[in-house]
């Protein structure tokens, strides 16, 4: 199940990646794969809650690590960042650490936040 989801998330991940592409043209910062950490963060918050509440637990290794695993990409994050060192561009290095981390953790607290209002 968790290779499954793997399949699945970063197939997803990769379409996500090319829509952005074709919406927001060439970038030189990684944008597509800093939203797909956040909303993918975002996503495991809300499935920690819900399958915790609706005894869907056993679908974690599916979810969260198979699907979500494979949609959000930190090696991807981190391979980005160290282009941008190379470049030479140490503040755009910077601004997409702290915001990849802090807009990820964010989007964790705001899907446990609303899914825990949601069901309880």
């Amino acid at each position: 199940m968790v290779a499954f989801g793997g399949a699945i998330g970063a197939s997803l991940r990769f379409l996500w990646g090319a829509a952005f592409l074709r919406l927001t043209g060439p970038s030189e910062f990684p944008l597509a794969i800093m939203t797909a950490n956040v909303l993918g963060s975002f996503l495991m918050g809300a499935f920690v809650v819900l399958a915790a509440h609706k005894g869907l637990t056993y679908l974690s290794p599916f979810v969260m690590t198979g699907l979500l695993g494979g949609f959000t990409t930190f090696s991807a994050f981190s391979l980005e960042t160290m282009t941008l060192v190379e470049r030479g561009d140490i503040a755009a290095a910077g601004l997409y650490v702290a915001l990849s981390v802090g807009l990820s953790v964010g989007g964790l607290m705001l899907g446990l936040w609303l899914a825990r209002g949601v069901v309880a």
